[in-house]
């Protein structure tokens, strides 16, 4: 069947298909432990091949045989919502550029395969930038940030990619094409109206929100960022206008593939002012969080002492110059980038008190561009224990984001550290304070029995945790496969059941992206779980098209 499949699209596609052994084999993985064999890989030279691709899986899916499609980015996804066994769309190969830039009205619209680095780069020339700033920044697409609703270092600051992506252009299951942005009840009407796909998903979905809309609002998570299930609460605002572009990013290619993308972009602020924190004690650590948080900081990062013994046993070279042993218990990295330096100053100088009064320690002060960077590299490397093997185990992402609200922060610290003790597993703790959005990596062997059980154990006790604290199962890094058997969890049965409606409103026959939200079930994991782990595939460049 493959080879049909790829022999039919070679026909009717611009850009290079490939169903060779080696080239299935790559994209086979992400950043996930999961894997999952797909049987044709796609690079779209444009839109019309995207479109052509879904027509036909639509067709096929009519005569009721499911070929599901998976849009990929760079396939750095850490829950396995980059893989899929049908045909995979890879978008980075060709559909990377930019395709205009307003500095003026601050706004850039580029292709989902662009790197999200790059563009970074070509903003900052600009006096501009993208703020989200997600860790993998350097080898991670524009594509994939929207997919998962990226965030990161400054989203404290400036929101998460929901909140700075205008419009979308998005391709539909059956090969329409629609563009998304905010519609007046006019406009809106003038949808519902259409006599065609785009038209019955307004209709459904209106009525959808309209008829739940006190549960659905009832539901949301109270948290500082959200990835899982659908922004339905976000579609309609109080002032009846309707928008389609937060329900899409987010959405993990699960409602439709995004084609292009325009996205407010912000004032780069190069020079801004930064303390590196010391304290000891878990208390002095909320306390510290939230008056910082009301002074407005671009960023609030969390590294614990576990953390950098673990990095320093590693990779001695990374700490030196910027922090000496014994570590404190832990570290907060605070950044104002305010425009004014003189309103940095005196917001430095309200964190410093703070940070006497508690008896913390401030282990470094400035604005140096230099000094700044290597303190960042405290943070930065926590890259380092999940790129690296220790006698046979690997930092695994199955329970790295985790996000509650901002006062249930420490109980999620200490209960994440409970919960390592009582695995007897080394507790490594980093991410982001002022979002109260954790990251932790267990070491685990996956090709030993007893470490692939561990793993489902600490999964469902950490989930159970963040659930417990009111928070959410994934704050920024998606559901993916690896966390959707959890979604029944999160959710009441009545809430899971309208997120399931959404899905069949945008894709009726479950060919986009399967498996992701809905359908995969701990059984399914154990099947996909790899039985070795490693993330070198985000590093690499795509691999050469054959036949």
């Amino acid at each position: 069947m493959s080879h049909k499949i790829s022999e039919y699209l070679r026909e009717h596609l611009i850009g290079e298909v490939s169903s060779n052994p080696r080239t299935l084999d790559y994209f086979s993985k992400d950043g996930s432990i999961l894997t999952i064999t797909p049987k044709v890989i796609v690079y779209p030279d444009n839109v019309q091949d995207i479109r052509k691709t879904l027509r036909f899986c639509w067709r096929l899916a009519e005569k009721g045989t499911i070929l599901p499609v998976t849009a990929r980015g760079s396939g750095t996804d850490q829950a396995g919502g980059a893989l899929g066994d049908g045909i995979i769309l890879v978008l980075p190969a060709h559909m990377n550029g930019i395709l205009s830039l307003d500095s003026k009205a601050k706004t850039v619209t580029v292709q989902p395969g662009i790197n999200y680095g790059s563009l970074q780069n070509t903003l900052k020339t600009h006096g501009l930038f993208l703020p989200p700033h997600p860790s993998s920044i350097d080898y991670s697409s524009i594509g994939g940030a929207i997919s998962n609703n990226a965030s990161g270092l400054r989203s404290v600051k400036y929101g998460d990619t929901r909140h700075l992506t205008r419009a979308l252009d998005v391709v539909l299951a059956n090969g329409d094409t629609i563009s998304t942005g905010k519609l007046s009840k006019r406009d809106l009407s003038k949808k519902k109206s259409l006599n065609n796909f785009e038209g019955e998903i307004y209709r459904q979905l209106d009525a959808l929100i309209t008829e739940n809309s006190e549960l659905i609002y009832r539901e949301e998570v109270m948290t500082s960022k959200d990835t899982s299930g659908y922004a339905l609460s976000q579609v309609r605002t109080k002032d009846g206008s309707f928008d389609l572009t937060p329900l899409i990013v987010g959405s993990q290619g699960t409602l439709g593939v995004v084609t292009s993308a325009e996205l407010d972009v912000t004032p780069h602020m190069p020079n801004p002012s930064m303390l590196m924190i010391g304290l000891s004690k878990l208390e002095d650590l909320a306390d510290l969080n939230l008056g910082i948080l009301d002074l407005t900081p671009s960023a609030v990062e969390l590294v614990d002492k576990n953390l950098l013994i673990q990095v320093n046993a590693l990779q001695p070279n990374q700490l030196r110059g910027i922090i000496k042993e014994p570590y404190p218990n832990f570290i907060l990295l605070v950044e104002f980038d305010d425009a004014k330096e003189r309103d940095q100053a005196k917001k430095i100088k309200k964190v410093k008190r703070m940070v006497e009064e508690i008896g913390g320690d401030i282990i470094a002060d400035t604005k140096d561009r230099d000094e700044r960077h290597r303190i960042w590299k405290t943070r930065d490397s926590a890259a380092i224990i999940m790129g690296e093997n220790y006698k046979g185990s690997s930092a695994l992402p199955i329970i790295e984001d985790g996000c509650v609200p901002v006062e249930n922060f420490i109980k999620l610290i200490a209960g994440a550290y409970a919960l390592f003790k009582k695995f007897n597993l080394h507790a490594a703790v980093w991410g982001h304070a002022g979002d109260a959005n954790i990251h932790l990596q267990p070491m685990l062997n996956l090709s030993v029995l007893g470490d692939r059980q561990k793993a489902f154990k600490l999964m469902d006790a950490y989930y159970g945790l963040v659930l417990d604290l009111g928070g959410t199962i994934s704050g920024e890094h998606n559901i993916g496969r690896l966390r959707t058997p959890y979604m029944k969890q999160m959710y009441t049965p009545e809430m899971y059941e309208i997120l399931s409606k959404v899905k069949q409103i945008f894709d009726p026959y479950n060919f986009l992206n399967p498996g992701v939200r809905f359908g995969t079930t701990k059984e399914d994991l154990v099947l996909m779980m790899r039985h070795e782990f490693d993330s070198t595939n985000w590093k690499k460049r795509l691999p050469m098209t054959s036949a």
